[in-house]
């Protein structure tokens, strides 16, 4: 399961800003170097230690609760089952009480399951919040360290990918996983 980024067409506009005004630094100062690098904060989250273990919970949390929901399925489908061998039996009264037991049954299941996705989305959003906010601090660490001036988010097949090429010499995204092991633990 991957958790994705939200919030890139924000990102990417800012991005755009950042560009030009950093464009507009180097036109000013031809004389001063100027150091860009990428990131991939979805590899960062994902091989970094502390990223590991949230993801490992985030998974543990679904497979808890998907046993939970397929427990109700399982219950629901037997109920089902009982009810089409005993239609026969009953009294038309009977069937329809049944039946519409049956029917708050699976709405009762339906709104369960609603609820877990709800939940799910709510906890991958905290998840990333709080896991950008570190990687962020980790990746200016390692810009100032390294006196990179710029530096941006590649993105990636499942986001919007904000830089189409680069070199692997501007990737940082290695020297950002070992910062923010670093200050994770």
């Amino acid at each position: 399961m991957g958790v994705k980024w939200q919030g890139t067409g924000r990102l990417a506009a800012m991005v755009g800003v950042l560009v030009a005004t950093t464009l507009g630094v180097i036109s000013t100062s031809p004389a001063a170097e100027f150091k860009m690098g990428v990131i991939d904060p979805q590899v960062v989250l994902e091989k970094s230690k502390a990223g590991k273990r949230a993801l490992d919970g985030l998974r543990e949390y679904v497979a808890t609760r998907q046993k939970l929901l397929s427990r109700d399925e399982e219950e629901l489908r037997n109920s089902e089952k009982q009810l089409k061998e005993q239609v026969a039996k009953l009294s038309e009264t009977e069937k329809k009480e049944k039946e519409t037991s049956f029917r708050s049954k699976i709405q009762d299941y339906q709104k369960r399951a609603q609820e877990f996705n709800q939940e799910l989305q709510g906890k991958q959003k905290e998840l990333v919040d709080d896991y950008m906010k570190k990687i962020a601090v980790a990746t200016q660490t390692v810009a100032d360290k390294g006196s990179y001036q710029l530096v941006l988010d590649k993105g990636s097949e499942q986001t919007v990918k904000i830089v189409i090429f680069n070199k692997d010499t501007i990737d940082l995204t290695e020297q950002v996983i070992k910062e923010f092991d670093r200050t994770n633990k």
